[in-house]
């Protein structure tokens, strides 16, 4: 019996709908996303005066990494990247992970690849804070995380995204985790 209700259920336009709304607000919250991690590259490329001053800026010979790094991390990874700030593979990786997290998300592709490097960037950004300031240990990083995850594992590409197409790319048929 139960079984039959939750059929009927999932079949009735109430339950259209509130699927169709569910991947609009999962589309959104993937675009949201990928806009936070690109307006990141690009403020940190051009020093665009928000978080980055020009003279900051990585075209004007600025490290993307080397101010946080230096002044902005606390806890037992500090000296761990202290020694990695302004090195130039760092900010390179950091610079690279930024865009391509970005404009994955923002086009709808490669969500698998874009949860898994965005979810390892924001961790590794939460360590570099420990404990955080508000809680004793969860802040947005973790939650972040968590979103991208959720967000590839429904195919948040699909919707307002070109993750359908991507999807029948042969490279993506042989390497489903490209997906």
């Amino acid at each position: 019996m139960t079984a039959t209700i939750e059929r009927v259920t999932a079949n009735t336009p109430a339950a259209g709908t509130r699927e169709r709304a569910v991947r609009y607000v999962l589309a959104g919250t993937r675009l949201a996303l990928g806009w936070i991690f690109l307006w990141a590259f690009i403020d940190k490329l051009f020093g665009l005066g928000l978080a980055t001053e020009s003279k900051n800026a990585w075209i004007n010979g600025g490290s993307p990494t080397k101010g946080f790094l230096t002044f902005g991390v606390a806890g037992p990874f500090q000296d761990l990247y202290a020694g990695i700030a302004g090195a130039a593979w760092a900010d390179w990786l950091f610079m690279i992970g930024l865009a391509g997290i970005g404009v994955a998300l923002l086009l709808g592709i490669g969500m698998r690849v874009a949860a898994v490097a965005g979810g390892l960037l924001l961790v590794l950004m939460w360590t570099a804070v420990l404990p955080p300031e508000n809680n004793p240990f969860m802040d947005d990083h973790l939650i972040y995380a968590a979103v991208l995850a959720v967000l590839a594992l429904v195919n948040a590409g699909d919707t307002w995204g070109l993750g359908r197409l991507w999807a029948k790319l042969p490279i993506v048929h042989r390497l489903p985790w490209l997906r």
